[in-house]
């Protein structure tokens, strides 16, 4: 089957954050908004035919989870992972970022302390901060443009207040594909000194070609224990405003008190349009999958080869995972309010700033590769007159 990905599909007046905003944001409707992590693409056809079919139906009420609604999860873990997952270990969260809230308040005490590894997606900050927790921030270390984890920096953050560290796998914005020597470590690291890993794998299935993602619960016996993995379907198959995610925590004891997070919110129910899409996508949206990852690969081939060529200063960081590519325009010798103003006045293309990201952000830019070539060419053209005149 052939999918148009090069279609430029108007989102305007659908209420989309990414498009419809504009105004409200930056006042300018002119602006290619290349920001915020969803596609620009029709999501699979399968997933669209049940949603429809499930609309006509016409009566929208509170809705549960069938048992094929875990199956579909249990199939997809075991034939995209190779990862044998049980039904049990299975809790649904209205997706990740609820989902690494509600962690820090199941694992933590006000005062407590938790780790992330900036730069990194703002709302591991938020999820600490705004429940009262003390960051750490453990800086992943930029060696020419490749990043790692500086884990003997880790080990040293650690006191017998630190209970959790929250894990972005595969990584964003820097699109590490983590190895299994690189979450061996980690992971020994963490149980031996008693921490808590919630590893954010939502970008795991858009993984680009060459790489494997490992989940990091299936590391070993000792990261099952301690590891809490934050999934959802969303950025995969291009449905994340219907707000579905589900966490996987082979230990009861964690699994128990994450459960109890959930009550104490007062989160019950499902979506009812969210199960349906879960389900259909997980059990047929593969193909689809593996055709929009191509293209994205080639999109991120195509900014390789475009900027090499009209604006070399911008360094482009090796995508491995994720659709998010993060420039390095650090050359130009802007502040960050320049740099941003540059791109959102003069090129009219909006991007993510680096420092959103939080330490180690400073000079860069996160770019959405999930769109068609062409506006993708757009935003390019804009980018390279901008900073050429």
């Amino acid at each position: 089957m052939d999918f148009n990905f090069d279609q430029i599909i108007d989102r305007r007046g659908t209420y989309s954050l990414k498009w419809d905003f504009l105004q409200e944001k930056v006042g300018d409707e002119e602006i290619i908004p290349l920001w915020v992590a969803d596609m620009d693409f029709l999501s699979p056809p399968s997933v669209i035919d049940a949603l429809r079919n499930r609309a006509a139906h016409g009566i929208y009420g509170y809705t549960g989870w069938p048992d094929s609604y875990y199956q579909s999860i249990i199939f997809w873990m075991k034939k995209r992972f190779s990862w044998p997952i049980e039904k049990e270990w299975i809790i649904f969260t209205p997706g990740v970022i609820p989902a690494l809230h509600l962690a820090v308040q199941a694992f933590t005490q006000p005062g407590d302390k938790v780790i992330i590894q900036p730069p990194v997606y703002r709302p591991f900050r938020l999820a600490v901060e705004n429940n009262g927790r003390r960051l750490i921030q453990n800086t992943l270390v930029n060696q020419g443009g490749y990043y790692r984890m500086d884990l003997e920096s880790l080990e040293s953050q650690i006191d017998d207040q630190t209970r959790l560290l929250i894990l972005c796998s595969p990584h964003n914005p820097v699109s590490r594909v983590w190895r299994a020597e690189e979450l061996k470590e980690l992971v020994n690291l963490c149980f031996n000194r008693g921490i808590i890993i919630i590893s954010d794998e939502i970008h795991a299935d858009l993984i680009m070609p060459g790489f494997t993602h490992l989940p990091t619960s299936q590391i070993s016996s000792e990261a099952a224990e301690i590891t809490v993995t934050c999934t959802a379907p969303n950025k995969t198959f291009n449905i994340a405003g219907l707000e579905m995610g589900n966490a996987i925590i082979p230990n009861h004891r964690l699994r128990a008190r994450f459960q109890q997070a959930l009550l104490k919110a007062g989160l019950f129910l499902a979506n009812t349009f969210g199960v349906v899409a879960t389900e259909v996508a997980y059990r047929e949206g593969e193909k689809w999958l593996t055709a929009v990852i191509n293209y994205i690969h080639q999109n991120y081939l195509f900014l390789q080869e475009y900027f090499g060529h009209y604006l070399p200063e911008i360094k482009i960081t090796p995508l491995e995972g994720t659709y998010l590519a993060w420039l390095d325009f650090r050359a130009f010798h802007l502040s960050d309010k320049e740099l941003q103003e540059k791109l959102l006045r003069k090129a009219k293309v909006w991007l993510d700033e680096g420092p959103k990201f939080g330490q180690g952000g400073q000079g860069f830019q996160r770019l959405n590769l999930a769109c068609p070539r062409g506006l993708l060419e757009e935003a390019l053209e804009r980018i390279v007159k901008a900073f050429r005149s």
